[in-house]
Parts: C-alpha cells; structure tokens; sequence
C-alpha cells in the first residue's frame, strides 16, 4: 500500500473552533497498521479546494483519507469535491438509501437520503454509529468528521490498508540536548538509510531528548537501534 495522506475538511478546523484530533489519530492508526503517512492537511470547505487538493493528493500517494464534511448542512460539501476531483456526478446508492428510511422513519428522511448521493462510481462504507456513509473512489476514502463514527468507520477498512510489515519503533530519552547529539542523528541517517531518526527536545522539568527511530524492516531497526543506542551513550557522557 505504501504511503498515505490525511485530509481533514472544515472551516471550523482551519479557524481553531475545533481541534483536529481526527488527523493526529488516523496518522497514529495508519502507522500501527504500516501505512507511511507523509502529509496531513485541513482545508475548507469549499469544493474547487477539495476537488484540486483530493485530485493532486490521489496521484501523488498510494492512499487518501479524507475527513469530515459529510452532514447535510450547506457548509458539508465534501461528497460534491470528490465527485469534482474525479470527474464524476453523484447518484443515489439505493442500498444506503433504504437504510437510511428505514433508520430515520418518524423523524426526516428526506434529509437524511441527501447523505445516501454519493460520487459515481464509488463503494459506500458503512458507518456503525450515525446515519451519513463514508464511501472509497480508487485509492480515496472518505469518512465522517465525528471522531467516534470515523474512528468507527475507519476499523472497517482497516485490514484492506494494512501493510505486510507494519511500521515498528524504537525510542529513548536522553538528558542532553540536540546540539550536542546532531552528529550522531546525522551519522545514523547514512549508516541506516532504511531507518527514519527524529529527535523530540523538552526543556521541562530538565532538558531531555527523544530520539525515536522507525521503520518496516524489523532487522534494520534492530540493527540501527544497537548502534545508536551505543553512539549516544558515549555522546551524552
């Protein structure tokens, strides 16, 4: 599967009313199950953004989750970027459609079948906690912006991301600072070029140092955390 983007959509994210929490758990889940996440965006929602941002992110990373604007509100707008990125108009999956009378019957089904028109061509995903479906078009999966029913959602689809070789980690703390380790983090780079190295200061209560290394390869992480381990002992002596 190899690497992934996250985008989330939503004014309210881009203007600090709402913390993003949806991007910092996908990266998390995306990782433990050995998808490379290298980008995490929030945009608006605006649907020429989220057309041109989904289309350059599709072609560029092996997948794309995207996050949020799925409600029936006039700011949800997310179904109608995707459909826009990729070409395609909407049309109503039926099977969501019944669902969606059924489980909204005595309240407003007609608002809730707006959740059921969905990018041509697309697979609905089904969402365990709430009414509107996510839905997956080529490498792009879209989920709700709710945290519980897009992390619901999200286990759903989660074997068909997972990487043979998950992503494995090794970290420690360190006394010290980055100045006096920079060597060894740039040494371990050419030694271990399999190996990603980050270095994570804090200054309280004590100046300290998190080296974390990762990688898919499970020898090389061994390999490269016996050494560096031993590079930083004698460093920070």
């Amino acid at each position: 599967m190899g690497d992934a983007a996250i985008v989330t959509i939503g004014n309210e994210l881009l203007s600090g009313d709402v913390l993003n929490t949806n991007g910092a758990w996908l990266a998390s889940r995306l990782e433990e199950i050995g998808v490379d996440v290298r980008l995490i965006a929030v945009i608006p929602d605006e649907i020429q953004t989220i057309a041109a941002f989904v289309r350059e992110q599709a072609q560029t990373f092996a997948v794309v989750v995207v996050t949020g604007g799925l409600g029936g509100t006039p700011d949800d707008l997310t179904r109608e970027g995707v459909a826009a990125a990729f070409g395609v108009g909407q049309v109503e999956d039926a099977v969501q459609a019944a669902r969606l009378r059924e489980q909204f019957a005595g309240r407003n089904p007609e608002y809730a079948l707006r959740w059921a028109a969905l990018p041509e061509g697309s697979r609905a995903i089904a969402n365990p906690l709430g009414g509107a479906p996510g839905f997956a078009i080529e490498n792009v999966y879209v989920l709700p912006g709710l945290p519980r029913e897009m992390e619901a959602m999200f286990e759903l689809i989660a074997e068909k991301l997972r990487e043979a070789s998950p992503i494995g980690s090794w970290r420690r703390r360190y006394r010290t600072t980055e100045g006096r380790i920079v060597a060894v983090l740039e040494e371990m780079g050419t030694r271990h070029p399999a190996v990603r190295v980050g270095s994570y200061p804090s200054f309280e209560p004590e100046r300290e140092v998190e080296v974390v290394l990762k990688s898919s390869n499970p020898e090389a992480l061994e390999a490269a955390a016996a050494w560096i381990e031993r590079a930083l002992e004698e460093a920070t002596r």
